[in-house]
């Protein structure tokens, strides 16, 4: 359980969330989320507050001590969102929840991503702001802990306020600055952006389209 306080810990500094803030979410007294990390009661998280924690953090409850993903006949089951990840000018995220899930064949998912089946959620693509390369109602594959020092080129699920956004990053040479562009020349590019004023939700490592 102990790894599971420093998973939560983890996602709220990251976040810059506080304590008092993701206690208040979950309907609970301001020092619920301090008195679980710090002094470990309750023991474990009630079953609703960690479903309402991984919605908010775009993670499997697994990371914060849900039962393990499902392996059927060799398929890893991905937990889908229902919520969109807007390509256009973002998408409000107050309704984030894992209603379905995707299977994967597991020897396939080990050779796409060595992160594990946990911290790996789908989202849908709102909008036409990263065409030609992410068309409007694809299906992305994001992994939640490739961010942070892990940080590099490619495309992102990004949450800014209560909207959830899917764009490219960039770094800037030293790595404290990042370029957030839309692969659509139709839309604004951002120059410049301090790296630590972006709440990253994950990367985006493959995608499915209907044709």
């Amino acid at each position: 359980m102990d790894n599971v306080r420093e998973e939560l810990d983890r996602l709220i500094q990251h976040n810059k969330d506080d304590y008092s803030g993701l206690s208040r979410l979950l309907g609970r007294n301001p020092a619920y989320i301090q008195q679980f990390i710090k002094r470990g009661s309750p023991r474990k998280l009630d079953d609703e507050d960690r479903r309402k924690l991984a919605r908010y953090f775009g993670v499997d409850e697994q990371l914060l001590g849900g039962p393990p993903p499902a392996i059927h006949n060799g398929l890893v089951e991905i937990a889908t969102l229902d919520v969109d990840a807007s390509a256009g000018f973002g998408a409000i995220a107050e309704s984030e929840n894992s209603q379905t899930r995707f299977g994967f064949d597991e020897r396939w998912l080990k050779k796409l991503t060595p992160s594990k089946s946990s911290s790996l959620s789908i989202v849908r693509v709102i909008g036409d702001s990263m065409e030609p390369t992410l068309s409007h109602r694809d299906e992305v594959l994001v992994d939640a802990s490739d961010h942070g020092a892990r940080l590099r080129d490619g495309i992102y699920v990004l949450r800014s306020d209560d909207t959830l956004v899917v764009k490219r990053v960039a770094l800037k040479p030293g790595g404290k600055q990042i370029t957030i562009s839309s692969d659509n020349i139709a839309y604004p590019t951002w120059d410049d952006v301090d790296r630590a004023s972006i709440h990253i939700i994950g990367r985006v490592i493959w995608f499915c389209r209907a044709i």
